[in-house]
């Protein structure tokens, strides 16, 4: 990974000091700040990585705050094997990257450290369909999101390096007997991937970015794509898009929790952070503008903090919180029988469509040792409550069953993980509260709204399960989160800080400005305003992009001679449509 200390901006730029020209005020008014950065970027995942490279192409000065470490491959290494060293907690010495949050109706997984939620990602990059773009709450902001998103998702495809995956195995093999075990099996096939397989475990100079980006491996097929790839083959955001802004000088900052925003009076933000784990001591960074791109949950926790709690930004629309989704999944899965391995392969590798509203993948799992206590019995209701009760009475019957599941050999091996979802449009939405732990201290917590439940429980999901046990001889499972629990999982969640014509409707606009606080803007997943039902890193990047187009066309950044760099573009890979040609800003 390349360190923000050791690289030094364009020549035009690297003498600047702070910048000057306008923030709001006129001549004769109150002085300007001597802004740190043009724009801070709070937030290093897809959102913020997008943001930092497009917005320092257009000549601005960006600083990206983020609260994880900078891992290095020796760190995700040491991941494997060290629960220390995987886990974020550092409130309690975990300084990981994975972490886990627990609410009343759902559990969220995700990563944390510079690349966020990318260093986690299985890679999958997968376009959303029909129902996307006529959901109510797109249609309503005006925009022809099928037309307007086209080049983006495109453009997002190639710097993530999308390919079909090349391998296809065992467990491959077994998911396509249960397509066709349930009616589907023409839509099965490999699935579209952000993976660099080149020559299995064979370095090689950047394959993408014209030799800008970093030394490239083909993949050894290890099917740890979850746990971070220390091997230089997944095309983590440290590798494309975080990789090219800091080359082209944009500041990425670790270890910087942003706990504040402040506006200032003459335009611009003061943007308060401290270090995620060691008390005392603060910093603070004023800006020009600032994209929040934290992903849902912080991005969230800090626009109420500041509403509700701190009184900094007064005007975010009532609708904060709103319109959040897990993308309707459900999560099951199979153990084979000992001896058998089926864990060779990138993490994702194949999916189909059980239904026309209905998507599901599988997943392999090395080094998640911690699934083992995480599955228990398939077991089938629709009601969460007797269905936890029915869960219990069938671990009751047979412990030995149970007993020998967590003590089982080669566990990861012979593991799969389905993950099934669906264009059921469910939300919640997510409030600071009084904490049940300490109320003291108010932190997010999740309510029901008038909308549908996220689902803990998805009748295909357990259907294609069997299918798959069947043909593999294996164990169909569920995970005693959702079985028990009643908690719908995902790694998948949207919304919060939704799109909405006004503040009434949502809480940014069409260009992700924040209603009633200009020049603050969401970037991330939080804005999406209606179901996916597909992986959607690939949708994230493209707003994005999109967003990043339209702020540098908006605000033309205050640069020495006028100059700028061209967008980078990636090489297309083999059947990706090719880049258009790009334009110089004058």
């Amino acid at each position: 990974m390349t360190s923000a200390s050791t690289i030094s901006g364009p020549p035009d730029r690297a003498a600047q000091g702070p910048v000057g020209g306008p923030a709001g005020g006129s001549a004769g008014g109150p002085a300007e700040p001597a802004y740190d950065a043009d724009v801070v970027v709070v937030g290093s995942g897809f959102g913020g990585a997008v943001s930092a490279l497009r917005l320092t192409e257009a000549g601005h000065r960006v600083v990206v705050l983020e609260k994880g470490r900078r891992l290095s491959e020796d760190d995700l290494l040491r991941a494997r094997r060290d629960p220390r060293a995987y886990l974020w907690q550092p409130s309690v010495g975990m300084r990981g990257f994975f972490w886990q949050r627990i609410f009343r109706h759902m559990a969220i997984i995700g990563g944390t450290g510079v690349g966020g939620g990318s260093i986690v990602w299985a890679g999958v990059l997968l376009e959303p369909g029909d129902d996307f773009y006529a959901a109510p709450a797109m249609t309503a902001l005006g925009v022809d999101w099928r037309r307007d998103l086209a080049p983006h998702l495109a453009r997002a495809a190639r710097m993530l390096g999308r390919v079909r995956s090349p391998h296809l195995g065992p467990m491959d093999d077994h998911l396509r007997a249960a397509a066709e075990a349930v009616g589907a099996g023409s839509t099965f096939g490999p699935v579209p991937v952000a993976i660099h397989f080149g020559h299995e475990g064979v370095t090689e100079p950047d394959p993408f970015f014209g030799g800008e980006g970093p030394d490239r491996t083909g993949c050894r097929l290890c099917g740890e794509c979850l746990l971070g790839c220390p091997y230089g083959s997944k095309n983590q955001l440290t590798r494309n898009y975080l990789h090219l802004a800091e080359r082209y000088g944009a500041e990425v900052r670790a270890e910087q929790e942003v706990h504040a925003l402040e506006p200032l009076p003459v335009g611009g933000y003061l943007v308060r952070t401290r270090h995620p784990w060691r008390r005392g001591g603060e910093s603070v960074v004023r800006a020009r503008r600032v994209v929040l791109a934290a992903g849902v949950l912080g991005t969230l926790e800090l626009l109420h903090r500041c509403r509700d709690e701190l009184g900094t930004l007064p005007h975010v629309s009532p609708r904060l919180g709103e319109h959040v989704r897990t993308n309707s999944e459900a999560l099951t899965a199979i153990l084979q029988p000992p001896g058998e391995d089926l864990s060779r392969g990138p993490t994702i590798s194949s999916d189909f469509h059980p239904d026309e509203r209905t998507h599901t993948t599988q997943n392999r799992y090395v080094g998640g040792w911690h699934m083992r206590f995480q599955v228990g019995p398939l077991v089938d209701d629709e009601r969460p409550g007797r269905r936890a009760r029915r869960t219990l009475a069938a671990l009751a019957a047979r412990p030995g069953a149970q007993a020998r599941l967590l003590a089982a050999r080669g566990f990861l091996q012979r593991l799969t993980v389905l993950t099934t979802m669906q264009h059921h449009d469910s939300e919640l939405a997510l409030d600071l509260r009084r904490s049940p732990l300490r109320p003291w201290r108010r932190v997010l917590r999740s309510r029901l709204t008038g909308g549908t439940r996220p689902p803990s429980y998805l009748p295909v999901a357990n259907e294609v399960t069997r299918a798959f046990a069947e043909s593999s001889g294996g164990r169909p499972l569920n995970l005693l989160g959702e079985s028990v629990g009643g908690l719908s999982i995902t790694a998948h969640i949207l919304g919060g800080a939704v799109m909405g014509a006004d503040r009434e409707h949502g809480v940014v606009d069409a260009d992700h400005e924040v209603h009633g606080h200009p020049g603050l803007f969401v970037a991330d997943a939080s804005v999406i305003p209606a179901n996916l039902g597909v992986n959607p890193s690939l949708t994230i990047t493209a707003l994005a992009e999109r967003f990043a187009e339209r702020f540098a066309a908006r605000f033309p950044a205050a640069v020495a001679g006028g100059v700028r760099r061209v967008p980078v573009d990636a090489r297309p890979a083999p059947g990706e449509p090719a880049a258009a040609p790009a334009e110089v800003t004058p």
